[in-house]
């Protein structure tokens, strides 16, 4: 398959993560522009952080006036999953170039890594696709940022048009594009119930790992039973 072909499909494939990506790009830029950080610094956050939770957070401690160190950490340990998504991964890069891992993993998010994930065998000669996907997935989050800066002038709150759930629906199209067994279904399901039932308890903070690491254990038990 012709390069070009390659990087078309890759761009292709990370349609989803567009539709996600530039709302809430969007709900950033304008954010980050209420709370006072200049348009540069906006901007730059969107091409050399490039974490979306993160940036939201960063966001919110600058607004409160938290020191530059507090910041940091708390963007270090928010983002610390990515270690986890990138081992993952590994294996698969083994035929990699350095300079291509590198630049695959600095932009590896957890929308592109569910993506990836789903042809995780094939990426050792999928290169240009995995890349491409990447590339246009930071180009559309960059592209939200610079047009939520241009509006974040004309917008005093972003939740009337609804772009707070923007995230939420990403994650879900993203799930339902990897629900192709019972065994996947069932997964899905027994881990939003755990995790609603965790939040109704109290669990505000850690429902979400707790339920996907529960969940992801029972489906791998389910899925080795049947097998044998």
């Amino acid at each position: 398959m012709a390069p070009n072909r390659f990087c078309f499909k890759g761009a292709k494939r990370a349609l989803p993560i567009v539709l996600g990506y530039v709302p809430i790009g969007f709900a950033y830029g304008v954010l980050a522009g209420k709370n006072g950080i200049s348009e540069i610094n906006t901007l730059l956050m969107s091409l050399v952080v490039f974490a979306g939770s993160a940036q939201f957070i960063a966001v919110g401690l600058f607004a409160s006036g938290t020191g530059a160190a507090a910041v940091i950490l708390t963007t270090f340990v928010v983002n610390l999953r990515h270690l986890l998504m990138a081992a993952a991964l590994a294996p698969y890069l083994s035929g990699w170039k350095r300079r291509h891992l590198a630049f695959f993993s600095f932009q590896l998010t957890d929308e592109s890594f569910a993506l990836h994930s789903l042809k995780a065998t094939e990426l050792w000669e999928r290169q240009a696709e995995a890349l491409s996907l990447n590339i246009t997935g930071q180009f559309s989050w960059v592209m939200g940022t610079v047009l939520g800066i241009v509006a974040s002038g004309l917008i005093g709150d972003v939740k009337p048009l609804g772009l707070d759930y923007a995230l939420a629906a990403m994650f879900i199209g993203l799930l339902v594009s990897q629900c192709k067994d019972k065994i996947r279904v069932i997964t899905a399901l027994v881990s939003g119930g755990i995790a609603t039932a965790l939040y109704l308890l109290g669990f505000h903070q850690f429902h979400i790992i707790l339920a996907t690491v529960l969940g992801a254990s029972l489906g791998l038990g389910v899925e080795r039973w049947i097998k044998h």
